[in-house]
C-alpha cells in the first residue's frame, strides 16, 4: 500500500486553519517546556517564517556559576602552621610490671569510680592506660605512647602526667620524624599535667597557649598520636565547658567532639587562631574508642601549672582549711537563701586559716577577692590557683548577714581519721533514723549523736545517711542525745520549715544534709 504524505496546501481552508492553530499550540507548548528546562540548555531563535530551537553554550554558563559559589573553608592552612609543634611521646619503664599491674591507673590518680567510666588514654599499640601498659622486651619492661607539644623553642613541652608517670626513659618524635631524648621536669597529678624538656635543639617550632576561654560551638582541631600512628589531625567543636568527671576538686574540663583516641593523651586542641585551648586528657567511652566525647584541660590551668613546674618542679596550692560542700536548693531553703549559690562550710579545720579568721560551720562563702563563687567546685579551683601565703578577702554569709573576712592562705596539713562503731539507739520519728549519744559509742567521739539504724525507705536513706554517721547539729543547734534531735525537728516544724538542716560527720569529714520533714 502506497503511503501518501499529506500536503497541507491541499487541505480545505478551515482544515488548514485548524492545522496552523494546532502547530502554533505545539510550538507554544514546546517553548514552555524549553523555558521550564532552562535557557541555559536551549534557546529560541527567530527564523524566517517561524521559530527554531537551537543549542546554546550551556556548559560554559554552568562552569562560571559554580566557580562563583562559596567553597567550604578547610583547616589546611592552620594545620600546616601548628602541626610541627606537636610531638609523639614514647616512654619506657623497667622492672615495674608487678607494681604497675596492681595500680589500675593509680599513677594518674584516676583509679576507682567514677573514673572507671573515663579512660585516661595512654596509647601504645594496644592503647593501654597505666597499669595495663605494653610489656615488651622481657624483664618486665613496659612501653607506652602518648602525645605532647612544644611551648618554647628551647625544647620545653607539655604532656599528661599519666603519660610519663614512673617513666625511666622518655623519647619524643617530632613532626619531621626526628627522635630526641627528653627528661621530666615536673608533674602534677591533681591536674594530670607534666612538663618535659627535650635536649638537642634550640629552635623547635612551638605552640602558644590561648589567653581566653573558647566558646561553646567554636571549632577545635585535635592533633596527636592515636594508636601510635603519629601526626594525626581531627576536627570538631567545643561541646561544653566546666565539666566535672570525678577526677578531683580541680576538675574544669572542656568537652570537645573532635575524635580523640588512645594515644592522643597530652596532645593539644587548637582554636582557629592556631592557639592551644586545651590539653586532651580523657575520653568517655563504653568501648574504649572515640564516641565523640573527649575532655581537655583548659589552657588557663595549663598556664598556671606549667609555670610552677618550670620554676620549682612541683605545684603549691593555697589552702583555707575548711571542708565545704555545694549549696543545694534544699540547703538554700533551710538557710533562707534566695539562690542555691556559694560554698557551704561544713567544718573549719582546727588551727586552719579559716578557723583563725572566725569562719564557722554553716557559713556560706559567696566570693573570693570580689569574684562571685557560684558553687563549691569553683571555690576549690579559685583557692587552688592561689599560692600559699597569699592574702585574700572572703565574703561570707554568717547567720544571715554578709561579712567580709581577711585571711592568709596556708598549706594543707595532715588530717586525722576517726571511726564510729554504731550500736543500739533511739528512734527519731518521721525521719527514719535510729540514733544514740556519740559518747556511748566507742570511737565516735564526745559530740553529737551516732546513727545506729536507717530505714531504707525513709527520707534520711534517700539523703545518704548510713550507720556510723554522727549528727553534730540539727537546725543550727548542737545535739548530744536523741531528745535534742526531736526538739530541733519540732522547732523547725513549728517554724513552718519544709526541711531541717543537719551537720553530719562521716569518717573524717563533715557535711550538711537537708532532710525533708514528713507531714503529720
Amino acid at each position: 500500500m502506497t503511503n501518501h504524505r499529506s500536503d497541507p496546501s491541499s487541505f480545505p481552508h478551515h482544515s488548514r486553519a485548524r492545522v496552523s492553530l494546532f502547530s502554533a499550540r505545539k510550538l507554544a507548548l514546546m517553548a514552555s517546556v524549553v523555558a521550564g528546562l532552562g535557557v541555559a540548555a536551549f534557546g529560541m531563535e527567530s527564523l524566517p517564517g517561524g521559530f527554531g530551537i537551537i543549542s546554546s553554550p550551556a556548559h560554559a554558563q554552568v562552569n562560571s556559576d559554580v566557580s562563583n559559589l562559596a567553597q567550604p573553608t578547610g583547616f589546611a592552612d592552620i594545620v600546616q602552621r601548628v602541626k610541627p609543634s606537636v610531638i609523639s611521646v614514647k616512654v619506657t619503664m623497667e622492672d615495674k610490671a608487678a607494681d604497675a599491674s596492681d595500680r589500675s591507673d593509680a599513677g594518674s590518680g584516676q583509679a576507682g569510680p567514677p573514673m572507671e567510666r573515663f579512660f585516661r588514654q595512654f596509647g601504645g599499640p594496644e592503647g593501654a592506660p597505666p597499669g595495663m601498659r605494653n610489656h615488651q622486651g622481657g624483664h618486665g619492661a613496659m612501653m607506652g605512647q602518648g602525645s605532647g607539644f612544644f611551648i618554647s623553642p628551647d625544647g620545653y613541652a607539655v604532656t599528661n602526667n599519666h603519660v610519663v608517670d614512673g617513666a625511666d626513659k622518655v623519647e619524643v618524635t617530632t613532626d619531621d620524624g626526628k627522635t630526641y631524648t627528653a627528661k621530666v621536669i615536673g608533674t602534677d597529678k591533681r591536674t594530670d599535667l607534666a612538663l618535659i624538656k627535650v635536649e638537642g635543639g634550640t629552635d623547635f617550632p612551638f605552640a602558644k597557649l590561648a589567653a581566653g576561654k573558647p566558646r561553646i560551638g567554636d571549632w577545635v582541631l585535635a592533633v596527636g598520636n592515636p594508636f601510635g600512628l603519629g601526626g594525626t589531625v581531627t576536627a570538631g567543636i567545643v561541646s561544653a565547658s566546666g565539666r566535672d568527671i570525678g577526677n578531683g576538686p580541680y576538675d574544669d574540663f572542656i568537652q570537645i567532639d573532635a575524635p580523640v583516641n588512645k594515644g592522643n593523651s597530652g596532645g593539644p586542641a587548637f582554636n582557629m587562631q592556631g592557639e592551644v585551648v586545651g590539653v586532651n586528657t580523657a575520653i568517655y567511652s563504653p568501648s574504649g574508642g572515640s564516641v565523640g566525647i573527649a575532655f581537655s584541660i583548659p589552657a588557663s590551668t595549663v598556664t598556671t601549672v606549667i609555670a610552677q613546674l618550670k620554676d620549682k618542679g612541683t605545684v603549691s596550692r593555697g589552702w583555707i582549711g575548711v571542708q565545704f560542700q555545694p549549696v543545694t536548693q534544699d540547703i538554700a531553703d533551710s538557710l533562707g537563701l534566695k539562690k542555691a549559690e556559694g560554698a557551704l562550710v561544713s567544718e573549719p579545720q582546727a588551727n586552719g586559716p579559716a578557723a583563725k579568721a572566725g569562719i564557722e560551720p554553716g557559713d556560706v562563702i559567696t566570693s573570693v577577692n570580689g569574684e562571685t563563687v557560684k558553687d563549691a567546685r569553683e571555690l576549690a579551683r579559685t583557692i587552688g590557683s592561689l599560692a600559699p601565703g597569699d592574702a585574700i578577702k572572703l565574703n561570707v554569709l554568717h547567720q544571715g548577714k554578709d561579712e567580709a573576712v581577711n585571711l592568709t592562705l596556708g598549706r594543707l596539713p595532715a588530717t586525722q581519721e576517726a571511726n564510729a562503731d554504731p550500736s543500739s539507739g533511739s528512734d527519731v520519728p518521721r525521719l527514719g533514723l535510729r540514733v544514740a549519744p556519740a559518747s556511748s559509742v566507742a570511737g565516735a567521739g564526745k559530740n553529737g549523736v551516732v546513727v545506729t539504724g536507717v530505714d531504707p525507705k525513709s527520707a534520711a536513706a534517700e539523703r545518704g545517711f548510713r550507720e556510723g554517721d554522727v549528727i553534730l547539729e540539727v537546725a543550727g543547734k548542737s545535739v548530744a542525745n536523741p531528745g535534742d534531735v526531736r526538739d530541733a525537728i519540732k522547732s523547725a516544724r513549728a517554724g513552718n520549715k519544709n526541711s531541717v538542716l543537719m551537720r553530719v560527720r562521716s569518717g573524717d569529714s563533715s557535711h550538711y544534709v537537708a532532710v525533708p520533714l514528713a507531714n503529720g
